[in-house]
């Protein structure tokens, strides 16, 4: 190999400075430029992953991750492709660029592709806590030490995962533009069995020291500790106080209806339904990369920056979220939510924020006379797109609540619900917190006590 062609290894406990991006995404441009592209755009992604998993009281996995991709797409006579590579010598990275080239070839022309966008400005956002950078194996292990401790102490079983990681993400094209961005993320998740009755808590956050791993354990277990006697209830129509994991999986299957190009193709919720009452008043929905208690970039998969977007004001829906095309196409300003083109997609927002209210869940639980508290949900599928019919399970956790208390717990029910019905028969909610869940990405939202929702049957376990 050649002297130019030889590349600096990753460093394989350290994330590759911005420098040394900005190089990499600048050989990828000229070595397009020599391939004859007439545009070149490059994406790096960086990511540097830990995970500690345990069962049965006891650690039984721990592994480590540290990768970089480049993604190379590049637009010749009206067409364009995308070819991925972890390959960063220079003639693996030719090699890239003339299969994105011959690929692009063999595409039809493209009539609505822009050009690429020239150079941006962001707003900061700080999401990288050396702390949760220099978490090491051992610092799980203690915090998995703990957790196993009360599992025993408690005569259950613990399982689960800790996971600590890095990420940073960079996209160049060859007019102009450049952008950056570095974060890191910490998640504990521990299911608790007593018999043959489990509960489970999970968390996420950037800032491993907001993770509270022993709160989140001694959640699970007091759960699980209650949930040991439950009781077949008959199916129908329930008052139900949904956690925020809950309430996370269920409104996450919104958030492609508010994208432009899906209402554009009459695949959303909300076609015929802009700007007309559809959820409570007491519903407001926005999209805000820059919320506290959000992670991600600044900047979208073409590299325009995120705008704040109110999508929902007081239970009417207001706004779409656009890409530069389906924005270009509506008369519209682009809203920074695009995908990475080429895609069939266009755009969606990835940081939704649930306006909240005041109420905790205890006072939730003591308003209600007769009704189920849910810990979380699984197993969900859309049944009816246009109204938001939702199918699936609870799991890990449901319990009856009669005259204002929590008394025993209950056999775990199907659903079948839609979303739009349920967001217009919220009656109470928490104050909006970042949220994890198993069936959508995380979201700030409130718990939600909500009347008449349906179930259909209990389930086998």
């Amino acid at each position: 190999m050649s002297a130019k062609n030889k590349t600096q290894p990753i460093d394989a406990n350290a994330l590759s400075s911005e420098k040394r991006l900005h190089s990499l995404i600048q050989t990828v441009i000229r070595l397009g430029k020599e391939a004859g592209a007439e545009e070149t755009e490059v994406h790096l992604d960086e990511t540097l992953d830990a995970l500690t998993r345990f069962a049965n009281n006891g650690i039984h996995q721990n592994v480590a991750e540290h990768g970089l991709t480049v993604s190379v797409r590049t637009v010749l006579d009206g067409k364009t492709s995308r070819v991925t590579t972890n390959k960063l010598d220079e003639d693996s990275l030719r090699a890239a660029i003339e299969s994105s080239l011959s690929l692009a070839a063999s595409q039809p022309k493209a009539p609505h592709l822009l050009p690429m966008p020239g150079k941006q400005r962001y707003a900061g956002v700080k999401r990288f806590v050396k702390s949760t950078a220099e978490l090491s194996a051992a610092d799980r292990a203690r915090a998995v030490r703990r957790a196993c401790d009360l599992a025993v102490e408690a005569g259950q079983v613990a399982a689960g995962i800790f996971v600590s990681g890095q990420m940073q993400s960079a996209l160049g094209n060859s007019r102009g533009l450049f952008a950056s961005y570095r974060q890191t993320r910490s998640e504990f998740s521990i299911t608790m069995q007593e018999g043959a009755a489990t509960s489970w808590a999970k968390g996420n956050a950037a800032d491993v020291r907001d993770l509270a791993p022993q709160a989140l354990t001694q959640t699970a277990s007091r759960k699980a500790k209650v949930a040991t006697s439950a009781a077949e209830l008959a199916p129908g129509k329930y008052t139900v106080i949904l956690e925020p994991a809950a309430v996370l999986d269920l409104v996450g299957f919104l958030f492609y209806d508010f994208s432009a190009t899906a209402l554009e193709d009459k695949r959303s919720c909300f076609n015929d339904r802009m700007g007309k009452p559809l959820f409570g008043e007491n519903i407001s929905v926005c999209d805000d990369a820059y919320h506290p208690g959000q992670l991600g970039a600044p900047f979208d998969g073409e590299g325009m920056p995120r705008q704040r977007v109110i999508l929902v004001d007081k239970g009417i829906p207001r706004n779409l979220v656009y890409s530069r095309a389906s924005a270009k196409r509506a008369r519209k300003k682009p809203t920074g939510h695009g995908f990475a083109l080429p895609n069939e997609y266009g755009e969606a927002p990835m940081n939704l924020v649930f306006s909240g209210g005041k109420s905790s869940i205890e006072e939730m639980i003591a308003s209600t006379d007769e009704g189920l508290l849910v810990t979380r949900l699984w197993y969900i599928r859309e049944v009816d797109p246009y109204e938001k019919v939702m199918t699936g399970m609870t799991r890990d956790g449901l319990f009856r609540v009669q005259k204002g208390k929590v008394t025993t717990a209950a056999r775990n029910f199907r659903f079948n619900q839609s979303v739009l019905e349920m967001l217009r028969n919220v009656k109470m909610m928490s104050p909006a917190v970042r949220s994890t869940g198993e069936e959508a990405f995380e979201m700030v939202v409130p718990a939600m006590k909500i009347n008449g929702f349906q179930f259909t049957e209990a389930t086998k376990f």
